[in-house]
């Protein structure tokens, strides 16, 4: 079974990137982040003909939005986080497949809106640690897949790449990040790849050109489904196309 994430930075300016991406892997579900469009307008129609059956998530005002595609039978279990009814960002898709729950997240990225947008943040990692506890908790494979805005540690971000007080490495999201994954879940790019400096995200302009990047979408695995982890790697064909997003695909390998 293969899995994706991909942040496009505007499925409308992207959809190309994506379609081309489905037909060169073939992920059987893929999760996208940051659509940057309402429900509505989510471009269904470049996708048809694929096999892909889409369910997308928007948001008024061109921000956030998550979707899944799936090329295998699957159930929306939500599409909102739960743990703050009043919270109308569109973050969070969560599906069963194929005997498994996945989850897609466009985690915030805390940097706006002063201590109140870094506290929201926060937050919303609390709920997401609560949602996964309740997972493992049922013995439901797990997996949660997206744009965490999070490097867990130093090997993943360039050396001065961002400053220590940027919300992507402060302490407290480091913290925060941790205690998602010591409930019990694998990091499957970090298993399988220890000790490299392996790149996510990089910024427009020379970045890509010098790897001046960052690793902040990640797959998180609970242990029924990292004891079947085949691979994990990040796909950067997309980013070397012609107006890419800043982010670029990683995918994960399952046997069976």
């Amino acid at each position: 079974m293969r899995l994706a994430t991909f942040n496009v930075n505007s499925v409308r300016r992207r959809a190309g990137h994506v379609r081309r991406f489905l037909e060169r892997r073939q992920p059987d579900l893929l999760f996208l982040q940051e659509l940057k469009c309402r429900t509505e307008e989510f471009p269904a129609l470049e996708f048809e003909g694929t096999g892909y059956r889409v369910h997308a998530v928007g948001q008024p005002g061109g921000r956030n939005g998550v979707a899944v595609l799936g090329r295998i039978p699957f159930e929306v279990v939500t599409d909102s986080l739960p743990g703050d009814e009043a919270d109308a960002q569109a973050r969070y898709i969560e599906v069963r497949a194929a005997g498994l729950h996945a989850a897609g997240i466009y985690l915030p990225n805390g940097n706006s809106g002063g201590e109140d947008g870094y506290a929201y943040k926060l937050s919303w990692m609390g709920r997401l640690r609560a949602v996964a506890a309740a997972r493992l908790d049922s013995f439901a494979p797990f997996a949660v897949l997206g744009d965490f805005n999070v490097c867990p540690t130093a090997l993943d971000l360039a050396p001065g790449a961002l400053p220590a007080t940027d919300a992507l490495v402060r302490p407290e999201s480091r913290a925060a990040y941790r205690a998602i994954e010591n409930l019990g879940l694998t990091d499957a790019l970090r298993a399988l790849h220890p000790g490299e400096r392996v790149y996510t995200y990089w910024d427009y302009g020379p970045a890509f050109e010098r790897n001046a990047g960052l690793r902040i979408d990640h797959a998180l695995l609970s242990a029924e489904l990292a004891e079947r982890l085949a691979g994990a790697e990040v796909d950067v064909a997309p980013r070397a196309e012609e107006s890419p997003s800043d982010h670029t695909p990683v995918v994960i390998e399952l046997d069976g």
